[in-house]
């Protein structure tokens, strides 16, 4: 990017224009959809980094997950970080807010389902319990309130269950409360989450530029605990860059076919 250009740029994003400024182009023959799952924030001001210098949106799927610093993925440290998100065109949706994983379907009682959750973060992290369709509801609902209330932007109706973890049941009770689930494509497991000695950044990149296919959602995360050579943001820029070479282009979920009517159903 030329020395001006860039200075414009970052003077539009001061005063909030950053939406239109990364506005990508009407073309689109090839899209993909990156997405990026709450985990402990520590690579998060790089991934936003190299998404405005490559002028890449994405859809964030946000949790109140534990973080390297501050009060949670969602608590005040880290709200001027979503706000900024919003500014500069980004989409948000429920990841739910305690990181709630679905461990099974339970006994119904009077005729509703019930379902077996255990979160991993907040006060309630490691305990098993069994929850009704309405408080899953509010799980989500709870999550996509504080997007909304930190970013000034109306979530998405959708929502990413922990791990991909759901069944009919899950899927089915969310769907009443107007959320739709979104998962993610075979090719586009992104790796971060695997071990780094038996899957080194060098083999993720390769594998996701030879498999990557025009409609994949990718998923990736704002920091893994467990893995310990950073898949992000070392193989998020190369990977960009790759699949623009490729002739791929990137949008977020609410322009993806499968979910469109969906929002607009649904008020997103």
């Amino acid at each position: 990017m030329r020395p001006l250009i860039a200075i414009l740029l970052i003077a539009a994003c001061a005063g909030g224009a950053c939406a239109e400024a990364l506005k990508p182009s009407e073309s689109c023959d090839k899209p993909l959809y990156l997405t990026f799952d709450t985990g402990h924030m520590g690579v998060a001001p790089l991934v936003a980094d190299v998404l405005r210098r490559q002028q890449v949106r994405v859809t964030f799927f946000a949790a109140n997950e534990r973080t390297k610093e501050g009060d949670g993925s969602l608590g005040k440290t880290w709200a001027p970080w979503w706000k900024a998100r919003a500014a500069e065109g980004h989409e948000f949706a429920s990841h739910t807010w305690q990181h709630a994983y679905w461990r099974g379907d339970a006994k119904a009682q009077d005729g509703q389902p019930r379902f077996r959750i255990e979160p991993s973060a907040g006060p309630q992290a490691g305990k098993r319990m069994v929850w009704s369709a309405r408080q899953y509801c509010e799980e989500i609902a709870l999550a996509a309130d504080r997007l909304a209330s930190v970013t000034g932007k109306k979530p998405l109706p959708l929502f990413r269950a922990p791990g991909g973890k759901t069944s009919p049941q899950l899927l089915a009770a969310a769907e009443a409360c107007g959320y739709q689930h979104v998962g993610w494509s075979p090719a586009g497991f992104l790796g971060d989450e695997l071990p780094s000695a038996q899957y080194p950044n060098e083999a993720l990149l390769k594998k996701a530029l030879a498999d990557i296919r025009a409609g994949d959602i990718l998923l990736a995360h704002l920091g893994i605990w467990s893995r310990q050579d950073a898949w992000a943001p070392a193989v998020l820029e190369p990977l960009v860059t790759g699949l623009k070479a490729r002739g791929f282009c990137f949008r977020t979920l609410r322009e993806h076919p499968k979910y469109q009517a969906w929002i607009a159903q649904h008020g997103g």
